[in-house]
């Protein structure tokens, strides 16, 4: 594995579906180089243990939780301002927290789920602490936002007309759409954020042996078989981490990256238009306004006093 920038002392990180699995691995690495972690998560109980965990092996007392279900857009909206209120800077936002319904299931907001978490999650919360971000990237000379996709994004398309409500449920297609949508949110906010010294991210971490599919009973056999072959969180977090915190990739923005390494993303992925249509679909479902997000006006600025030009490519 590549060398670690164990600079982090100092840095405020969150971590989203930061209790188990990969996440809370990235977390406990991220804590171990010295920056002050918030782990999210939906279980108190969990979260609790998580922290103690970090807290036992890393000796730092810099470690606090946020509890949210960001299917959920009320509670994402809670969450960002319980963040703000306890903190003024944010070095790093790793998007982690996703699931698989093989059913079809519908949102707090009446959005399928699978597009709510996976997608709209990523797109609010990195929104709603945008401003903060981009202060603390001004501040500190850089700040980082980091989201998790999958390999799973290769083939689907975005089927714009359908998002809202699919008319027939695939949970592996919405799980790859899901996907998709990860890379084409970098992808235009990278562009976004072009001259803010803030960079964005995204990543697939490879087939991991988690609890990622304990909501879908049906799968729990399959899983159970296939995990023979997957590799274990410690293995699967090592990219999330490196974006996080690696020297080697500061500066670096608009890349997917695999074994922490860029790797070319699907045709689909980078489709231009298709990047614009979805931020303006997202905008529209999340009822993100002015002073939340990011001007899609080059000349504009927003309540926070952040101006962002915006390339408009072809």
């Amino acid at each position: 594995m590549t060398t670690l920038d164990n600079s982090m002392t100092g840095k405020v990180v969150l971590v989203t579906g930061a209790t188990s699995g990969i996440g809370r691995v990235t977390a406990l690495a991220l804590a171990q180089m010295g920056a002050a972690v918030v782990v999210h998560g939906r279980s108190q109980q969990k979260a609790e243990i998580a922290l103690d965990l970090i807290r036992e092996e890393t000796g730092s007392t810099a470690v606090d939780f946020l509890l949210a279900d960001l299917s959920s857009q009320a509670e994402i909206r809670a969450m960002a301002d319980t963040f703000r209120q306890r903190y003024d800077r944010l070095d790093v936002l790793v998007n982690n927290a996703g699931a698989v319904f093989l059913k079809r299931q519908e949102s707090a907001d009446g959005i399928e789920m699978t597009f709510a978490l996976n997608h709209l999650a990523y797109f609010l919360l990195t929104n709603l602490l945008l401003d903060l971000i981009v202060r603390t990237g001004e501040q500190h000379g850089e700040a980082r936002i980091v989201s998790v996709s999958s390999g799973a994004h290769y083939g689907p398309q975005l089927n714009f007309d359908d998002l809202r409500s699919p008319g027939i449920y695939s949970g592996w297609i919405a799980y790859g759409q899901s996907k998709l949508a990860n890379i084409l949110f970098t992808y235009e906010l990278a562009r976004r954020l072009q001259g803010t010294g803030v960079t964005a991210n995204v990543l697939h971490p490879g087939f991991v042996a988690t609890g990622f599919s304990k909501n879908n009973p049906i799968m729990r056999p399959l899983m159970a078989i296939s995990s023979i072959f997957a590799i274990s969180p410690e293995e699967g977090a090592q990219t999330s981490i490196y974006l996080a915190s690696s020297g080697e990739v500061k500066g670096v923005s608009g890349q997917y990256f695999y074994e922490c390494k860029p790797r070319k993303s699907s045709a689909a992925s980078r489709d231009e238009e298709a990047q614009r249509r979805l931020w303006e679909l997202s905008e529209e479902m999340t009822g993100v306004g002015e002073g939340e997000n990011l001007s899609t006006d080059d000349t504009d600025t927003t309540d926070k006093g952040l101006k962002v030009e915006r390339e408009r490519g072809g």
